[in-house]
């Protein structure tokens, strides 16, 4: 149970009650109790702000290669992971994370490669050790273009 102590005003006390399994004694406990919180601010918010497809000679045409510019807000990250779906979102076709060093704005661009054309979903999420945010978006590659 918890209540104001006697002698101190209104500061928190503890006082916990135990069964002895054994004799059927009570042990009871009191004092003060205290605990410190951290408030972090984190990555706010996380935006692709632009993709752009690489164009590649004809002999560097097994993938087509995408650049996405990202921003985001609060803390900066030191991690950045891609996971690339089917359209629907549901079902993961491959993941990527790097460790990136963002030294004074939320600014940086990742690129990624497709092996065949299609659609996909696009999941970037950028970390820090307190915190992650996510961007999606959907994309159609088409064998070079985007």
């Amino acid at each position: 149970t918890t209540g104001p102590s006697p002698d101190s005003g209104s500061s928190p006390t503890a006082q916990s009650v135990e069964d002895n399994p054994d004799g059927g004694c009570h042990i009871y406990r009191n004092g003060y109790y205290g605990s410190t919180i951290d408030v972090v601010e984190g990555i706010l918010e996380v935006n692709i702000i632009q993709m752009t497809s690489i164009q590649m000679t004809e002999s560097q045409a097994e993938n087509s290669l995408v650049d996405f510019v990202v921003t985001c807000q609060g803390s900066l990250p030191t991690d950045v992971c891609t996971v690339v779906s089917d359209p629907t979102c549901q079902v993961s076709k491959s993941m990527v994370c790097d460790p990136i060093v963002v030294t004074d704005e939320c600014l940086l661009t990742i690129r990624r490669a497709f092996e065949e054309p299609g659609t996909y979903c696009i999941n970037i999420t950028l970390g820090d050790d307190t915190s992650q945010a996510l961007a999606s978006a959907l994309i159609s590659v088409n064998g070079g273009e985007s």
